[in-house]
């Protein structure tokens, strides 16, 4: 039944495909691409080994501190080492993470600067990684305002962002949770708009920040899918962090929970994975874990994929 009702659709919104495709084609294009955050302090080549003995094709990771602004030092023969090693592994992109403490709509010049700086340099790096993709939060506008964040917001990536970069930034999309901006498909789209290189920039949609945000992914996953069709477009979405919440529809908290123990569940975390107009994105798990616990899960989403 899934082959029967995904090969109505060709990665977007009810468009018949124009063609069947062979049975090995047909595996390959509805395999789910999924991984988790994985801790970079050992380097790239440490990270893929340990997304192979959790059997994830993808995975995400902090390009520094998380909570802070201290980067490790980058090492190319670490980067050349992974590359080779993962190249017949991984057939969809990575997906790196900016630090929490990035606000290009800060109150403050100096925050500001640091964002800019920060985005920068992590891109630059990200090079040696060419055709990953690099997600961030937009940002907090602190009692400025919606309007005024997204102008500060687009006007930093128009800075950093540059013609030849092989590495798309992503935007996330955000639970609304304080004066948070990316809380409705139309402010990010209004970021979106706002950047001169367009093909530099993307989507990133988080479900437990959707959910808390108000759009009903349980009830209405098909209803949700068609309304960022509509407002921003799928050609824009790029990768999906897969979360359950522990919050109530637009509770606006941001807090995520394990796969079906949370107000999501699995049952429609499970319809998320097969949804065809998200066939082929990379799937990422930031679940409260440890690596055992994402090994589980990925397992368990993979057979719901199956289905």
């Amino acid at each position: 039944m899934k082959w029967a009702r995904a090969l109505a659709y060709n990665g977007a919104y009810e468009r018949p495909l124009p063609f069947v495709m062979p049975e090995t084609e047909r595996r390959s294009f509805f395999m789910l691409h999924i991984g988790c955050h994985l801790s970079s302090s050992k380097g790239f080549a440490a990270m893929g080994e340990t997304a192979r003995g959790i059997k994830a094709d993808t995975f995400a990771f902090f390009t520094r501190n998380p909570r802070g602004s201290k980067a490790k030092a980058f090492d190319p023969k670490d980067a050349d080492l992974f590359k080779k090693a993962w190249a017949p592994y991984g057939t969809v992109p990575l997906v790196a993470h900016a630090p929490y403490t990035l606000n290009p709509c800060s109150t403050k010049e100096e925050v500001r600067q640091f964002a800019l700086e920060t985005i920068a340099d992590d891109l630059h790096k990200l090079e040696a990684l060419p055709g990953n993709y690099y997600n961030m939060h937009p940002g907090n506008h602190l009692g400025q305002g919606a309007e005024i964040g997204i102008e500060l917001i687009a006007a930093c990536l128009n800075r950093v962002l540059y013609e030849k970069q092989q590495t798309t930034l992503l935007l996330e999309t955000m639970a609304g949770k304080g004066t948070e901006v990316g809380r409705s498909f139309e402010e990010i789209r209004a970021i979106l708009e706002r950047i001169a290189l367009q093909d530099k920039v993307g989507v990133c949609l988080d479900t437990c920040h959707i959910w808390d945000a108000g759009y009903d992914i349980v009830s209405d996953l098909d209803g949700v899918i068609r309304e960022f069709d509509r407002v921003i477009g799928l050609s824009r979405l790029k990768a999906i962090h897969l979360n359950d919440s522990k919050n109530p529809l637009g509770a606006h908290k941001d807090r995520h929970e394990k796969i079906g123990e949370g107000m999501i569940g699995q049952v429609a975390l499970s319809r998320v994975v097969r949804h065809p107009s998200l066939a082929g994105l990379p799937f990422i798990l930031e679940t409260p874990n440890e690596l055992s616990g994402y090994a589980h899960e990925i397992d368990m989403m993979r057979q719901e994929a199956a289905k």
